[in-house]
């Protein structure tokens, strides 16, 4: 087994494949997946391409949501579309004996999608109950509200679900005129594994994307995290406070000091119990049933962001804990027992996430799509075994824009 990268040509564009042949068990996996077409995209309308993937999900014009689903279960077929932060990605899953029927199904849906007022009617109405639902998920309010207040007036700020008006206001036409953008070969890479051979895969990626538009590539705009700490009260009706709280994190994808934030932020905050947040705010002084932080280095942003929920009474104090426990995490780093312990966990817990081939080749393609080499991971681990503690600590020690914590916090 392990990945390898094919470059493929269809009508005259350069696309990448990743392919894993995986014979263990009679399955296949396969995505498609259009850059620089996620939430990102939504520069003319909030949600707009979260409403894409859910319009592939009312299936083709020809046959309609019901006779599609019908045409899937059928064979026990799985296909879907979702919007993420960058990527527009299909997923298409199968037996091994289906595969051709799930391949020419998927061909189908890129052809030819239900664009009609009827099928974004039925989105507009599902997403509107979302919206509704989600002004009550405090956590969903406070997480949005930190990334208003951390991306202020750019694409990161607006919310990937939309609004009411955002969404209410969506046309037919601007759902076509996104895909006519953004799902197009020139923007495409393809990862397929399972139990198939090289030549198999060439062909089924090959058919499914002969047909798109060659369109254009985009450069990946890049957004700095606001350095300037902010505030913001959201008052609801609730009996405890929901304290999120974020800061600017100067690494971009590619960075070769990447490892060391692996393990610092994994001893500040992401290991659940154990981790600095957690043991002082909840387990020697009660504030809050669990708080974490980490870290997003991704391709268009990077920002270290937390949470924690608390008494109402106790809000306060669970803030200025959270600005002592990362100022000190800063000034005066880590200890050698903490580093031994995040080695090894991370060191040990690694078996666990490759442990299927979705989970490799999703692996796989985040190390190529941020530029790494294929044995990223294994390079990462080499490293951290390797790691010494005072190179951790002035790793940590040059990070002070950390302290710069912007807040959000929904509270009676």
């Amino acid at each position: 087994m392990g990945s390898e990268i094919i470059d493929l040509d269809v009508n005259g564009t350069k696309v990448p494949l990743i392919f894993e042949q995986d014979t263990r068990l009679p399955i296949i996996s396969m995505q498609l997946v259009f850059q620089n077409g996620g939430s990102i995209a939504n520069t003319k309308h909030a949600g707009l391409a979260r409403a894409v993937s859910k319009v592939y999900g009312e299936g083709t014009k020809t046959l309609g949501s019901n006779e599609f689903s019908k045409r899937l279960d059928a064979k026990a077929i799985h296909i879907s579309a979702n919007a993420g932060g960058e990527t527009f990605v299909f997923e298409l899953s199968c037996l091994k004996e289906h595969m051709q029927e799930g391949v020419d199904a998927l061909r189908d849906l890129l052809n030819d999608p239900n664009l009609s007022e009827d099928a974004l009617d039925q989105v507009k109405t599902v997403t509107m109950g979302e919206i509704q639902r989600k002004s009550t998920d405090f956590d969903y309010v406070a997480g949005r509200t930190l990334k208003e207040l951390l991306f202020k007036n750019t694409v990161l700020a607006l919310p990937p679900i939309g609004t009411e008006e955002s969404v209410g206001a969506l046309k037919v036409s601007d759902i076509k005129g996104f895909i006519d953008d953004h799902i197009v070969s020139e923007r495409a890479i393809c990862v397929i594994g399972g139990d198939l051979d090289k030549d198999e895969a060439i062909k089924s990626v090959q058919t499914l994307l002969a047909s798109l538009s060659k369109g254009s590539k985009a450069q990946l705009p890049y957004f700095e995290t606001s350095a300037t700490p902010k505030e913001e009260i959201v008052r609801k009706k609730t009996e405890q406070a929901y304290v999120y709280f974020g800061s600017p994190f100067d690494m971009k994808t590619g960075d070769e000091d990447y490892y060391k934030s692996r393990v610092a932020i994994f001893i500040l905050g992401s290991s659940g119990f154990g981790s600095r947040l957690m043991e002082e705010i909840r387990v020697k002084k009660g504030l809050a049933y669990s708080a974490y932080g980490s870290v997003h280095v991704n391709k268009s942003n990077a920002y270290f962001s937390g949470y924690l929920q608390t008494k109402l009474e106790s809000q306060n104090e669970a803030q200025k804990s959270v600005n002592e426990v990362i100022k000190t995490f800063v000034e005066k780093g880590v200890t050698q027992e903490e580093l031994d312990q995040a080695k090894k966990f991370l060191l040990g817990s690694e078996p666990l996430r490759v442990e299927t081939l979705s989970q490799r080749l999703g692996r796989t393609f985040l190390d190529y799509y941020k530029g790494a080499p294929l044995n990223n991971a294994q390079l990462e681990l080499d490293k951290i075994e390797v790691l010494e503690l005072k190179d951790l600590n002035a790793f940590i020690a040059k990070h002070k824009e950390i302290l710069d914590l912007s807040y959000a916090i929904v509270t009676q």
